[in-house]
């Protein structure tokens, strides 16, 4: 039996880009209580050739949406690439949220071999829908969440693995 293609990425990306704005509410608070300057955390990056906190949250975020987007063969929602606060961040994650659960099974699943084409900066990408997913989402996904969340635990916010691993969402 065949897994299926909605089942294993949509429910996945809803339950990490949800715990990502979690946890963005405990940075919130972290800087609340210390009198950080939010701005800092938000410019925030582990080496200087590396994306920025703010770069790491759009990228969870545009990883998931085009995603289900490119397969299940509609546009996905555009995004202004301005935000400069944690409200800001968490709005976005929300509306890639709010993206990702209009999306139906039946639109992603079957799509295993649809041709998908896009194009980067390095040039143009092709890809089947299930190695798109596997080969080249799910990994940048999770790299960019992973990094977010380290950014934030590495300045001190109280975060642990349950926060990174939020709550598993079911579609009704």
């Amino acid at each position: 039996m065949a897994v299926s293609m909605y089942t294993i990425s949509a429910p996945i990306f809803v339950q990490i880009l949800e715990a990502l704005s979690n946890v963005i509410s405990k940075a919130q608070a972290h800087c609340e209580e210390k009198k950080l300057d939010e701005s800092y955390f938000i410019n925030n990056r582990f080496y200087p050739d590396m994306f920025p906190f703010v770069r790491q949250v759009r990228s969870t975020c545009d990883h998931a949406v085009n995603a289900c987007a490119r397969i299940a063969g509609v546009e996905a929602p555009t995004f202004a690439n301005d935000e400069k606060t944690f409200d800001d961040l968490k709005a976005r994650l929300a509306k890639a949220v709010e993206f990702v659960k209009t999306i139906k099974p039946e639109q992603m699943d079957g799509q295993e071999d649809k041709e998908i084409v896009f194009t980067l900066p390095s040039g143009e990408r092709r890809f089947t829908g299930q190695t798109m997913l596997l080969n080249f989402t799910f990994p940048n996904f999770y790299f960019h969440a992973t990094t977010a969340y380290d950014l934030l635990r590495h300045c001190g916010v109280v975060i642990g693995k349950r926060d990174f691993m939020g709550t598993p969402w079911k579609p009704e």
